[in-house]
């Protein structure tokens, strides 16, 4: 039996006027149809505007983007004349904290695929650190890494090596349009950061914590410097702690997205171009063994086998053993049926 459409309620002066007015009133098949074809075009509008990967980057350069990383590259070279063991001490101090807490446990294993839980206090914490890592807020990293996996080396992946191995490492940040203000258009991928005050705030001024640590280092290498050079001392522990960390760390996490699609080995027979790397692996504390990721996403652990050295998922566990992470998520690696997740 075909259902009747209704027409609203008429009051008795609009009886009155006869069936005309109901008539036009009465939500007719075509109307349907024609609301149906705007919410479609509403909804693929919305996903033209994300979509990532070089053919829709418009070819053009992203100047701020582009001198702002030219200017760490040249702080970066610059630090190499000034080395001192204090130095290399806020060099490695400040890496660990942006890259293995802040890139790999938060931004990665933490917001983008919820492989654990940890309280709030914390996870606002370990974000902060990987806003220090120069790799924008966790709204922006999050929306593209997700858009990455759902995408991986076919159209749409922000940074596939199909592309092209420079584009897939550095081309895909310096060209094209740059998302990082774009919080409700990101937010199609990443809506559980943004209905979150705390990472809304930390998405806009991603900056602060960096230029924090910045000051920082300023002063301690001024207080530790001899008499009389605590302008050198500040100046060289910032170039240390702050622009040879961050070059050193953009690359490390830039090669996850170059390297470890192109050299290496592959465990899983995923529907993407992943591998396992392990020297990325020991640049990222973890980050290389990147076909085991892609094969289990959410699995908090990437190093399946026991030679397989995860510094992040460490860290994870120690979380754990302390009583601050929750539901950590391991993947089962079963060599007689080596399948990602979700393949029977």
């Amino acid at each position: 039996m075909t259902p009747t459409l209704l027409a609203p309620e008429t009051t008795s002066e609009s009886r009155t006027g006869g069936t005309a007015s109901a008539a036009s009133t009465a939500i007719s098949p075509e109307r349907i149809e024609a609301a149906r074809r705007l919410a479609a075009e509403v909804a693929q509008k919305v996903k033209q505007d994300l979509r990532m990967g070089r053919e829709h980057q418009q070819g053009r350069i992203n100047w701020i983007t582009a001198v702002v990383m030219a200017l760490f590259h040249a702080g970066a070279v610059a630090a190499l004349f000034f080395f001192s063991w204090k130095n290399l001490a806020a060099f490695a101090v400040t890496y660990f904290f942006a890259i293995n807490v802040g890139i790999g446990m938060a931004y990665h294993r933490l917001l983008t695929h919820r492989g654990y839980r940890v309280p709030r206090w914390l996870e606002y914490f370990i974000t902060a650190c990987g806003t220090m890592a120069l790799e924008g807020g966790p709204i922006f990293w999050v929306a593209t890494h997700r858009v990455h996996h759902q995408n991986s080396d076919h159209e749409g992946d922000p940074h596939t090596p199909r592309d092209g191995t420079w584009w897939s490492h550095a081309g895909w940040i310096v060209s094209g349009r740059a998302l990082h203000s774009e919080t409700a258009l990101l937010g199609r991928y990443a809506p559980d950061l943004t209905r979150d005050k705390g990472h809304v705030w930390l998405s806009k001024y991603h900056w602060v914590p960096l230029t924090a640590s910045g000051l920082l280092q300023i002063a301690i290498g001024a207080a530790l410097a001899p008499a009389g050079h605590a302008v050198l001392g500040g100046l060289s522990m910032l170039l240390w702690g702050t622009f040879l960390r961050v070059v050193v760390g953009l690359h490390a996490t830039w090669l996850v997205n170059s390297a470890t699609h192109l050299f290496g080995s592959r465990r899983f027979e995923t529907k993407d171009d992943s591998r396992n790397s392990w020297w990325v692996a020991l640049l990222t504390g973890g980050e290389g063994w990147h076909n085991n990721h892609h094969a289990h996403p959410v699995s908090a652990r990437h190093g399946l086998a026991w030679y397989e050295l995860d510094v992040n998922y460490y860290g994870i566990w120690l979380l754990s053993k302390l009583g601050l992470a929750q539901k950590v998520q391991v993947a089962k690696y079963d060599k007689s049926n080596p399948k990602p997740a979700g393949v029977l």
